[in-house]
């Protein structure tokens, strides 16, 4: 199994979720200007779009965006599911959220002028906002981590460094996530250092 990744890009929650679940996997990373792999390969033969991430599975099958990672990792480590008849519907819930209403937005601020961004600003200070009550256990769904605060700690992440507002709770998550052992695994795997 091979993860195709970018430094830095939402690739890395399905590599701390990988990690999380103790898989075997390989990972290549993705110069995504060039859309070309270290060995000088094109990125574009395993996945047509040049985006990352991608999971190339043993039996080659290659699977695309963070929902359909991440659900598919936590399928073979329920741990990263939370508990209850409804935790996988509502892990899809949380990774379809997190990923329509705050990952798109990034984009989409940073396609516009300075002039124009702060609307978009302002709504994804507004859906982090949302989703702050929920972190006053730890994590989004109470004291256990999910798939979806891997996906969720890359997001706040990349606000705060950019410098966002999304306040006190948001920083001690993101401390908090950070320091677990297979983020720092995978901080270390994908950019050479700890963080």
């Amino acid at each position: 199994m091979k993860l195709f990744f970018a430094p830095d890009f939402s690739s890395l929650a399905d590599h701390i979720a990988l990690q999380e679940a103790g898989l075997a996997f390989e990972v290549a990373e993705v110069d995504l200007e060039s859309k070309q792999l270290g060995d000088g390969d094109s990125y574009l033969a395993v996945n047509p779009k040049g985006l990352v991430p991608a999971l190339q599975l043993d039996d080659g099958a290659v699977l695309t965006e963070n929902v359909a990672i991440l659900a598919w990792i936590a399928d073979r480590a329920p741990h990263l599911v939370p508990p209850g008849a409804l935790g996988r519907y509502q892990l899809l819930e949380m990774l379809s959220f997190i990923a329509s209403e705050i990952h798109k937005r990034f984009p989409i601020y940073f396609s516009l002028p300075e002039d124009a961004q702060e609307s978009v600003g302002d709504d994804i200070v507004r859906w982090f906002g949302f989703l702050g009550p929920r972190l006053e256990h730890g994590h989004l769904f109470g004291e256990t981590f999910s798939a979806a605060d891997a996906y969720l700690f890359v997001m706040a992440r990349g606000a705060l460094a950019m410098e966002f507002p999304l306040g006190e709770a948001y920083r001690d998550y993101v401390a908090r996530i950070e320091g677990r052992p297979a983020v720092q695994a995978a901080l270390r795997r994908e950019q050479g250092r700890a963080q």
